[in-house]
C-alpha cells in the first residue's frame, strides 16, 4: 500500500509540473498567433496532448489526495467506518471494473495507432501519435493501482476502526 502511493505521489507531482510547459506553449501559441500572426498545428496538438496527459497520469494522485469529484450528499456525515465500506464497495463494484476495461481496450487503440505509424492528420501537425495514445493504458492502471491500495485503506480501517495516515515525503 505504501510502495503505491508513494509511486503514484511521484508521477502526479512530476505530471502537476506539466501544467507549467502546458502554460508557456499556451502563452507562446497566443503572442504568436496575435503578434505575428503565425500559428502551427504541432503547437495545437501539444497543447491538447500535454492536457490530456496531465489529466490521465494525475488521475491517480487525484484519487490519492481525495480531491476527485465526488457527488458528496450523504458520505461528509458518514462514520470513517461508513466511508471505508462505501469506498471498498465503489471500488470494486466501480472503479477497478471501469480501470479494467479501459486498459484494456486502450490497448489495441493504441497497437493500432502504432503499427499504422499514425501521425497527425494535419499538415506540420505532431508525429508519432502512439505516444500519446499510450498515456490511455498507463493512466488507467496508475488509477487502477491507487484503487487498491484504497481497498487495502478501507479493509485496515474496517478491521481497525481507525484510518492509517502514510507519511508524505
Amino acid at each position: 500500500m505504501r510502495i503505491i502511493d508513494q509511486a503514484i505521489s511521484l508521477i502526479g507531482r512530476a505530471t502537476s509540473w506539466l501544467t507549467v510547459l502546458l502554460v508557456l506553449v499556451i502563452v507562446i501559441d497566443v503572442f504568436l498567433r496575435y503578434v505575428f500572426n503565425a500559428t502551427s498545428a504541432a503547437s495545437f496538438e501539444l497543447e491538447w496532448h500535454l492536457f490530456a496527459v496531465i489529466f490521465l497520469l494525475g488521475a491517480a494522485w487525484t484519487l490519492q489526495e481525495d480531491k476527485h469529484v465526488r457527488v458528496d450528499v450523504f458520505y461528509h456525515s458518514f462514520s470513517e467506518s461508513k466511508k471505508a465500506w462505501v469506498n471498498l464497495i465503489g471500488t470494486l463494484l466501480l472503479l477497478l471494473p471501469f480501470c479494467a476495461v479501459g486498459f484494456w481496450e486502450s490497448l489495441s487503440f493504441v497497437e493500432s495507432s502504432y503499427s499504422l505509424g499514425e501521425t497527425s492528420p494535419q499538415p506540420g501537425g505532431l508525429p508519432a501519435r502512439w505516444i500519446i495514445k499510450s498515456t490511455i493504458p498507463v493512466g488507467f492502471f496508475l488509477l487502477g493501482l491507487q484503487g487498491i491500495s484504497l481497498i487495502l485503506k478501507a479493509i485496515n480501517i474496517i478491521r481497525n476502526g481507525r484510518r492509517q495516515e502514510v507519511t508524505k515525503s
